[in-house]
C-alpha cells in the first residue's frame, strides 16, 4: 500500500475538474436548513453515478454514501452537511450571484492568513460551508475506487455522510443519522473527519454551547398605574448586570480552546403593549463552555443567582431551562431537540490524530492544528459517541457566511489527496486505536 501514496497527488489533480464542477452544481442549488430536497438529490446522484457500492437518503434527509472496503477493517465517517445560511444583503455580494457558482482568480488570505495571495476560487453561497468540502469527500470516494480497481486492497469502508439541519445549530441531522438511522442499517463507525472550515489544517476541538432562557415573572398593571404591578423587565435588570458582570469573574479556561464566555442575545416581554406593565420577561444567554463543564451546570449557575436575588427581594420570581426547538426536515418529519452541545477537543497524540498528520506528510502538505472558535457536529461524534474525530476541509473559516463566501480550487485538489491519504493510514490501525479516554 505504501506505494499508492505516491499516486494519491496525481489522482487528485486529475479528479480536480470533476470536484470544481460537483461543487459549482452543488452552488447553483439553494438549501436553506429544511429546504435541501434538490440538494440532496444532486448528491445521490453523483455518488451513484461515481460508482459508490450504497446510497441512501435517510427519513430526516441525510444522505449517506458507502465504499466497501475489500476485507474488516474500520469505518471512517467523512461528514459535511446540506444547509447553508442565508445569502443575507446580495448588494453586499462584490457583484457575484450568491447562487452562481463563479470561478475567477482574486486575492486570498493564505492559509496561515498573515498574508494575501491570488488564487482561483468558487463564489457563492455555501462555497466553504460546507459545499466545496462536500464535493471533495464525494471524490475522494472516486480515487479509492480507482485504487481498488487498480488491485489495491481496501480495509474497512469509506462513508460519506451529507446531514442536514446543520446550521440550526443543534446537530439535529447528525444525531437522527447516528442514533437512529445507522443502526436500523445495521452500521456504526469508528472514527470522523468533518470536512468544516480548517484551511487545510487539523481542528482539534471546539467550546460547547447551551442556549439558556430565563422567564423572569411580574404582575401586569396599567403603565398609568405602575405601583400596582411588579414590572417583569425591571426585575431583570439585576439578573442581566450579574450574569454579565459577575458571573463571568469564575469562568474557567482550557489553554486550547479559550476561556468560557455568555452573551446576552434575545430579550423579550409580555404582554409587550403600550400601557401594559410587562409581566413576563424572556432573556436568552448564548453560553459557551470548555472540557469540564456540562450544559446542565451552565444552568445551575445561573439557578444560583436566581436564588440569590429572590432571597433579597420576595418579588423576584424567575426561572431557566435549557431552551428547545422543534425542527421539521423537508422530508416531512419533525422532532424536538434542546440547543446544546458540548464541548470536545481531541489530544494531538492520540493515534487517530498522529495518522491524519502522517496521511498529510505522505502527501507532502504540511501538518497543522488549530482549534475551531464555532460548534460543529462533532460534539456529538466526539464529546457523546466517544469516537475520534477532527476537522481538515480546504475551506477557510474567515469567509463563511459572508457575502464573501468563497473555496481555493488548488486547495480542494489538495484536500482530496488528504482525504484519500488519511482513509489509507485510518484504514490500518488497530481496533484499540479507536478508543478515547
Amino acid at each position: 500500500m505504501k506505494d499508492a501514496f505516491k499516486k494519491l497527488n496525481e489522482m487528485a489533480a486529475e479528479l480536480k475538474p470533476d470536484a470544481i464542477d460537483f461543487a459549482q452544481r452543488l452552488i447553483r442549488i439553494p438549501s436553506l436548513p429544511g429546504e435541501e430536497k434538490t440538494v440532496s438529490e444532486l448528491y445521490v446522484a453523483e455518488m451513484k453515478k461515481i460508482g459508490y457500492d450504497e446510497v441512501h437518503r435517510d427519513e430526516w434527509g441525510n444522505i449517506i454514501g458507502i465504499i466497501k472496503g475489500d476485507e474488516p477493517g474500520p469505518t471512517i465517517m467523512y461528514n459535511g452537511h446540506l444547509d447553508h445560511v442565508p445569502e443575507g444583503d446580495r448588494s453586499l455580494w462584490q457583484g457575484y450571484n450568491p447562487y452562481g457558482g463563479t470561478i475567477d482568480v482574486v486575492e486570498v488570505d493564505n492559509q496561515d492568513m498573515n498574508g494575501t495571495e491570488l488564487a482561483e476560487v468558487i463564489h457563492g453561497r455555501g462555497a466553504g460551508d460546507t459545499k466545496g468540502g462536500d464535493a471533495c469527500i464525494v471524490y475522494t470516494g472516486k480515487a479509492l475506487l480507482k485504487l481498488r480497481a487498480m488491485g489495491y486492497k481496501l480495509k474497512g469502508n469509506y462513508m460519506v455522510t451529507i446531514v442536514s439541519m446543520e446550521e440550526a445549530g443543534d446537530q439535529v441531522g447528525m444525531v437522527q443519522l447516528t442514533d437512529i438511522t445507522l443502526p436500523k442499517m445495521g452500521w456504526d463507525y469508528d472514527g470522523l473527519i468533518s470536512v468544516e472550515p480548517t484551511h487545510l489544517t487539523i481542528a482539534l476541538g471546539h467550546r460547547g454551547r447551551v442556549e439558556l432562557v430565563v422567564s423572569v415573572y411580574g404582575k401586569v398593571s396599567h403603565g398609568s398605574a405602575p405601583w400596582l404591578g411588579i414590572n417583569a423587565v425591571d426585575k431583570s435588570t439585576r439578573l442581566i448586570d450579574k450574569v454579565a458582570n459577575e458571573l463571568p469573574r469564575n469562568f474557567p479556561a482550557d489553554p486550547d480552546l479559550g476561556k468560557s464566555s455568555i452573551a446576552l442575545t434575545v430579550i423579550n416581554c409580555s404582554p409587550g403593549a403600550l400601557c401594559i406593565v410587562p409581566e413576563q420577561c424572556d432573556i436568552t444567554f448564548d453560553r459557551r463552555f470548555v472540557p469540564g463543564e456540562t450544559p446542565e451546570s451552565c444552568l445551575q449557575e445561573i439557578q444560583d443567582i436566581i436564588d440569590e436575588i429572590a432571597r433579597e427581594d420576595p418579588e423576584f420570581k424567575a426561572e431557566v431551562r435549557i431552551a428547545e426547538s422543534e425542527r421539521t426536515f423537508y422530508t416531512g418529519n419533525s422532532t424536538v431537540i434542546a440547543n446544546k452541545k458540548n464541548a470536545w477537543k481531541m489530544p494531538a497524540e492520540h493515534p487517530f490524530v498522529q495518522a491524519m498528520a502522517q496521511a498529510l506528510e505522505e502527501v507532502g502538505q504540511p501538518v497543522k492544528y488549530e482549534y475551531w472558535y464555532f460548534g460543529t457536529d462533532l460534539s456529538k461524534s466526539c464529546a457523546t459517541d466517544r469516537k475520534p474525530s477532527l476537522g481538515y476541509s480546504p475551506m477557510q473559516e474567515q469567509y463563511i457566511h459572508t457575502p464573501f463566501d468563497k473555496v481555493r480550487t488548488d486547495y480542494m485538489e489538495k484536500s482530496i489527496a488528504g482525504y484519500a491519504a488519511s482513509f489509507l493510514k485510518l484504514m490500518e490501525l488497530p481496533k484499540e486505536a479507536f478508543k478515547l479516554e
